[in-house]
């Protein structure tokens, strides 16, 4: 769709609206057209051809109405051959011709050329230096000369200030916070009796809002103007919004609609985004209000920038059907009416939608797109991934160097690669910029902070620092986030340090920073410094702050301190309990964290997929299948449709026994990906039920779906736990081969295990013997089982040797090679073993186990004769174990 972006383009013109905060209505779009077509018929025909005068000899009048046509169609070129006619045929003594010119350079944003021509006028007045300043102050960079330009005019004496003037300087005054001059200004407008003027005023009211003094300075000069026109109730209404005053800002614009002065398109314009910002039930009656407003006043329904507001203004409230059912009904369309649309689907998350919109405003060849196009449209490309749309679109900003040399479209490129893994592209991007802000130095260390990038990383902040970037607290995030990733703890305390010299932790007042960096001193591990910083926020902390140091101690296994914090917040939420609850199921507190789960409800909160994932661990601790269902009733009624909360379902049916309801749950999930490809298999295994793993594995296998070595782990236990040898051979030399993954430890392990539950010891051994990796502890360990089981006493031997020097306090080896050496009747091994024990003081702690009977679970362990039943268990036990030795 986009290898033929070849649009005609359509030559932008500068229009003012009303307080300049709005694009002009429909009717002052075709007003301008008619005035730039009325100044294209005042250039004689042989000057708009060839440039060449001949015989048109134009007189003073005919030469200023020329130079002014040339102003309003931005002509420098046929301005400056004027300037050439003027000169040499004298005609710069007349004044006339001379404030043309010069305001022809001044609207051509000729700036050089003319201070050049001011400084040779002899004469000068009033709107000769109003001419200067208005040129001058139509950009940002000349608010230092404006400001010379003005002094010198007022306080040299060189002409009076008039209120052209005065609407001329203010803005300026504004845009540099310069408060002092505006009041000495405001002054000057008093003394001179400038005060009553409106244009003067409107400036004032401006001034004042921009500069933060909307409620009394602003406000105060609104009261005292006495004929207001529609600019000072637009430009009062922009200062209270400008201001987050909303309420006033919809006070006053009620009280316009009760007055005699009608709201015009700016008005219109300027208050609906204020709209925007309320309650959003509120804010939409309001909104439909003013739409109904707007349909009943023809001037105002016709008009495209009111439209526009319009579209916006629904799209914010994520009424999509309504601003697509203003946006078809608009009779004429311009790029800001294709740009809002656009935008709008973007950021309410309608990818496609925006997508088809952008294809459509291609396809008309009307209009191209601009900078806010661009900037809108590769986040959809992005999250869809759509990289070859996203290259087309680049090969188009290169091509057209109006969008090449637009900042914000260089760093939404840059963005766009990022999110598509595309970094390498995304820096390259970067290098081309022909400026780079701030945001694009962020928006590349965000894409350079994982683990892979560690050293790009580093190097691009200290290029930033060496061009004088200042840091900000999105490029203090960043840092924060990798020095997470990479734990680099010293570079952590190096953030916090330079985020205190620069006050970002005292200007923080919600604490983002502040609970970034308790959080990266807790995720390595640094909990002294965790809590430091959760103790020098305490004036400030939020919830979030509470929270992390609670996820802090969760994560260290501290539930207690975690507790300690959880009950001294006065505010809690969601987050807040399900911490708490996995706290307690992480650290064998089952009944606590049911409690939990439970009292959470009784707050009045609802239970979400992180609480039933916290809460699932718990099922499986005390074997509650009762438990569990009451976890999948509730995800099923509270419409928790999650993948990873399915396959943990799944996993815990699997884990308390129910390996039927497990794979009944598998079946009925229209969608399967790895994860519940891995519980599935997980839990056959886990029941010995090799084959129907094996069923599953090859169904994946069959889909698509890529194995990765946890589920090749799983397919390896199953086949080890089902006795199939050989099934499990051949699906292990695959790892490499087939599915192009390292071989794992644990892997290795499963094909002992296997070759160990099959017989085949000596298989088993020189499969050990023969690993390209050094065996350890586990692989040893399964081995000596596998001794244990078929009685294979040197062989036994030989890996528990190992395992006494690999782990020397590991209890669990010293038993089983007692044990072995006993089932052989080696007593002196056995003693021999005994001794070692005893020399390394190690004990046997008692086994325990556990059953669920009518929904309470009764512990049991070895020795221990406290449970009440106590009496017919026992007495049970002994008959069952009488009727098993009558049967052998």
């Amino acid at each position: 769709m986009l290898r033929n972006f070849n649009f005609s383009n359509i030559n932008s013109k500068c229009r003012r609206a009303a307080c300049g905060h709005a694009s002009p209505s429909s009717q002052n779009l075709k007003r301008s057209y008619c005035v730039d077509d009325r100044h294209n018929k005042a250039l004689p025909i042989p000057f708009r051809s060839s440039q060449s005068f001949g015989q048109f000899k134009p007189n003073y009048q005919e030469l200023a109405v020329l130079l002014k046509s040339c102003a309003a169609l931005l002509a420098i070129n046929f301005g400056k051959a004027l300037h050439g006619y003027v000169v040499k045929h004298g005609h710069l003594s007349c004044l006339g011709v001379s404030k043309a010119l010069l305001n022809m350079y001044a609207k051509c944003g000729a700036l050089d050329d003319c201070k050049t021509l001011f400084g040779q006028m002899c004469y000068s007045d009033s709107v000769i230096w109003n001419i200067v300043l208005s040129g001058f102050s139509a950009s940002r960079k000349y608010n230092g000369e404006v400001m010379k330009l003005f002094h010198e005019m007022y306080v040299g004496g060189m002409a009076k200030p008039t209120s052209v003037t005065i609407a001329t300087v203010l803005p300026v005054c504004a845009r540099l916070g310069d408060l002092d001059t505006g009041k000495s200004v405001h002054a000057y407008v008093i003394k001179s009796g400038l005060d009553t003027d409106v244009l003067v005023g409107n400036a004032l009211i401006s001034m004042y809002a921009k500069c933060g003094l909307v409620s009394d300075d602003a406000y105060a000069v609104f009261n005292s103007i006495t004929d207001k026109d529609v600019v000072s109730w637009n430009a009062m209404i922009a200062g209270f919004s400008e201001n987050r005053l909303i309420k006033k800002a919809y006070e006053l614009f009620s009280w316009m609609l009760k007055g005699p002065m009608d709201p015009n398109y700016a008005t219109i314009a300027n208050i609906l985004p204020i709209f925007a910002s309320l309650d959003k039930n509120i804010a939409y009656l309001v909104g439909k209000g003013i739409h109904c407003y707007v349909v009943r006043r023809n001037e105002l329904a016709a008009d495209i920038s009111v439209c526009n507001a319009l579209v916006s203004f629904y799209l914010l409230q994520g009424r999509i059907e309504n601003a697509e059912y203003l946006f078809h009904r608009m009779k004429s369309r311009d790029l800001v009416s294709w740009n809002a649309i656009i935008a709008g689907y973007a950021s309410n998350g309608e990818w496609l939608k925006a997508l088809d919109l952008f294809h459509k405003l291609i396809s008309l060849r009307t209009m191209g797109p601009d900078a806010v196009t661009i900037v809108s449209i590769l986040p959809a490309c992005a999250h869809l991934k759509l990289l070859q749309v996203g290259r087309k679109i680049h090969g188009y900003v290169l091509r057209h160097p109006r969008l090449y040399e637009a900042t914000a479209v260089g760093n939404a490129m840059v963005s766009f690669y990022a999110k598509c893994d595309k970094i390498k592209d995304a820096f390259e991007t970067f290098l081309m910029m022909s400026t780079r802000d701030l945001i694009s130095w962020n928006t590349m260390l965000v894409a350079f902070s994982g683990v892979r990038y560690s050293t790009k990383f580093l190097n691009l902040l200290n290029g930033m620092l060496k061009e004088g970037m200042i840091p900000d607290h999105i490029t203090i995030l960043t840092i924060i986030q990798f020095c997470t990733a990479v734990l680099r703890v010293e570079k952590i305390k190096e953030t916090h340090s330079y985020s205190i010299k620069a006050g970002f932790l005292l200007d923080d007042t919600e604490p983002t920073i502040g609970n970034a960096i308790l959080d990266a001193y807790a995720k390595c591990g640094n909990m002294d410094y965790a809590f430091k910083m959760f103790q020098s926020l305490s004036q400030k902390k939020n919830l979030a702050t509470c929270n992390s140091m609670i996820s802090a101690y969760v994560n260290c296994g501290s539930h207690d301190d975690a507790y300690m914090i959880f009950n001294s917040m006065s505010e809690t939420d969601l987050i807040s309990w399900n911490l708490m609850v996995r706290a307690y199921a992480e650290n064998d507190c089952p009944t606590e964290a049911v409690n939990l789960f439970h009292e959470l409800q009784a707050q009045g909160m609802k239970p979400d997929a992180m609480t039933v994932m916290s809460l699932l661990p718990v099922s499986a601790q005390i074997s509650s299948v009762h438990l569990l269902r009451q976890c999948h009733g509730h995800v099923v009624r509270a419409f928790l449709h999650d993948v990873y909360l399915t396959g943990a379902l799944l996993d815990m049916y699997a884990k308390c026994g129910a390996i039927v309801c497990a794979y009944k749950l598998f079946q009925s999930s229209l969608y399967k990906d790895l994860v519940m490809f891995t519980a599935m298999i997980g839990g056959f295994a886990m029941h010995g039920m090799g084959e129907e793993a094996l069923r599953v594995f090859s169904q994946m296998l069959e889909l698509g779906v890529k194995p990765d070595n946890v589920i090749i782990t799983a397919v390896l236990s199953a086949c080890s736990h089902a006795g199939l040898v050989n099934e499990g051979l051949k699906v292990f030399y695959a790892i490499e081969e087939v599915y192009g993954v390292k071989p794992t430890m644990e892997q290795y392990a499963c094909v002992v295990d296997l070759l160990g539950r099959g017989g085949r010891l000596d298989d088993a051994f020189s499969f050990v013997s023969k690993m390209p990796i050094e065996a350890n502890a586990n692989i040893w360990g399964t081995l000596l089982g596998a001794c244990r089981t078929h009685q294979m006493v040197e062989l036994g031997r030989v890996a528990a040797d190992r395992l006494f020097e690999i782990e020397v306090d590991n209890i669990g080896n010293y038993v089983v090679m007692s044990n072995l050496y006993a089932s052989e009747a080696r007593w002196d091994g056995v003693m021999e073993v005994r001794k070692l024990m005893r020399i390394r003081d190690l004990k046997k702690p008692a086994g325990c186990s556990w059953i669920e009977v009518e929904r309470r679970t009764n512990r049991f362990i070895a020795g221990d004769l406290s449970h009440p039943h106590r009496s017919i268990i026992y007495s049970t036990l002994s008959t069952l174990d009488q009727q098993i030795k009558e049967l052998v």
